[in-house]
This record gives structure tokens, sequence and C-alpha cells, in this order.
């Protein structure tokens, strides 16, 4: 139990508030990561994560049975779950991808912002932890590994204030490739190349065209932009 306690005590532990020009630095270094194509090539793997964990968690709370999640090396992942094929259960399910990574970079930002940096590090530790079982292939399984890994390292072994510093730029880059992923989906779905695009399944179970769905995805990942980094930056205007 003692040993249970400590652990809480670390989860819940305060992190120290990060200066104005450290904030702003961890959105820049966020912004490189998906602006910069060479590095937005490898890290765009950590936004198929999030889409696909975020396609995993609400099938699971609609009621549909997880199958399995596969995590490639093009970037692209499928989750598969069984259940009824059309309804809002299914709905939900798909129109969680695209908008999973914006949400989650938001309650991350809602951490941040309460002062709870080390308690958004360890939560994104069981959300991986959760996806890791899940995976059914090697990829998948290497990919998850090393992402659980890194951010398992941030909590262990980084003084309190850098690990602020690695949870505001995991903050940001969710915030900022969420819109990305997006964009990028409109442009293969223009030029012909996604045919079975989330939003092209959504537009044959609701009959709402495609594009519309796009729509509908970046404005939340937008959204949740705007939002999330209104309250990270909240602490720079004082």
């Amino acid at each position: 139990m003692d040993a249970l306690d400590r652990f809480w005590d670390r989860v819940s532990a305060p992190a120290p508030d990060l200066s104005p020009t450290v904030l702003l630095l961890t959105a820049a270094a966020a912004a490189v990561l998906v602006l910069y194509g060479p590095l937005w090539r490898l890290t765009r793997h950590a936004v198929t994560i999030a889409h696909e964990g975020a396609h995993g968690l609400v099938a699971l709370a609609v009621g549909r049975r997880l199958a399995g999640i596969r995590l490639h090396s093009d970037t692209s992942g499928v989750t598969v779950s069984s259940g009824r094929p059309t309804g809002i259960g299914m709905v939900l399910t798909c129109a969680a991808g695209y908008t999973g990574p914006g949400l989650f970079g938001l309650g991350a930002a809602a951490l941040l912002a309460a002062g709870h940096a080390v308690g958004a590090l360890w939560a994104l530790v069981g959300l991986l932890g959760l996806l890791l079982v899940q995976i059914r292939n090697w990829y998948g399984l290497w990919s998850v590994l090393v992402s659980g890994g890194l951010v398992l390292a941030a909590t262990w072994f980084l003084a309190a204030e850098a690990q602020a510093a690695f949870a505001a730029v995991t903050t940001w880059f969710l915030l900022l490739a969420a819109p990305r992923a997006v964009v990028e989906l409109q442009r293969a779905r223009r030029h012909r190349r996604a045919p079975d695009s989330d939003a092209d399944q959504l537009a044959r179970l609701t009959r709402v065209p495609g594009v519309v769905w796009v729509g509908f995805f970046l404005a939340v990942d937008v959204g949740a932009l705007l939002l999330g980094g209104s309250w990270l930056l909240a602490g720079t205007s004082g």
C-alpha cells in the first residue's frame, strides 16, 4: 500500500510553471516536428497511434468488440471491431480517428493548465499500455513500445521542469499535428488515393458527403488547437 501511495504522490505532484519563454519554445519545437517534412515522416507515426487508439477507445465505449489494431510502416493503420455495421456506434467509431489526436491534445492541455504535467504523462503511459494489448502486428508492437518507453523514461528520469517541458512539447504536437493529418486526408481524397478513408466510410454510413466530414474533422481539431493553445498560453500574458 505504501508503494501505491508513493506512486500516486508522484503522479499527482504539481509541476512547476514553465516560463513564457520556455512555453513558447516548446510550441516552436512541436511546430518543427509537424511542419518540417523529414521529421514529420517520422513523427507522423505518433499521430497514427493516437488516431487508431481513438478508434479503439470509442469502439469499446459504444459497446463494440475490439478485434485488434495494426500500425504500418507507411504511417497507415487499421482498427478492427465487430458489432452492428451501421448506426450511431459505428458512426462515432469512424469519426473518432481524425478527431482523436486533437482531443487527446486538448485533454493534455487541460491537465497542463491545471499544473498536472506529470499526471498528463502518466495518463499517456496508461493509454499506450491499454493500446499495446490490442496491437496485432510486429511493427505496431514496436511503435507503441518505443513511444511508451520514451514517455515512461521522461516521467521517471527527467527533473520536474524538464518533465513539464516534455509534456508541453507532446501536447503542442498533438494539437498541431491533428489539423495537418486532416489536410493530408483531403489531399489524398482529391487525388483519389483514399477511397476507403474514414470520411468516405462516414459518407456511406450517413449519406453526408465525405468533404463535409473532412470539414467536421478540421473544425474539431482547429477548435481543440485554439482552445488548448489558449489554456497553455494563458500564463504568458502576465
